[in-house]
């Protein structure tokens, strides 16, 4: 497993702060690469020896749990605004209208 972590950009600052609003005992989500379980794509497997890279940490309040952001490893996106099931219309033929 890692040795050690580093704190990029505000992840200290976001971890005082969800601290001090109550989520320090909450379970956590990490992103990480599907290569290993690591933060770095070129670690295969399970390394031994290397550093976490802490970019970002941030409240899913709806699902209970932090997201903790590592490297440059991306979450998915989310969903939009408005759903586009909102601007489809299955007409009375069976045909639908809207459709991407």
């Amino acid at each position: 497993m890692y040795k050690r972590q580093e704190y990029h950009s505000d992840a200290q600052s976001d971890i005082e702060r969800l601290t001090e609003h109550g989520f320090d005992d909450v379970p956590i989500c990490m992103s990480k690469t599907f290569h290993s379980l690591s933060d770095d794509a070129s670690r295969k497997g399970v390394p031994e020896d290397w550093t976490l890279e802490v970019n970002e940490v941030y409240p899913s309040a709806g699902a209970g749990f932090l997201v903790v952001l590592t490297a440059d490893v991306l979450t998915l996106p989310g969903l939009p605004e408005e759903p586009a099931a909102a601007n489809m219309e299955l007409r009375p033929d069976g045909s639908i209208d809207g459709l991407f």
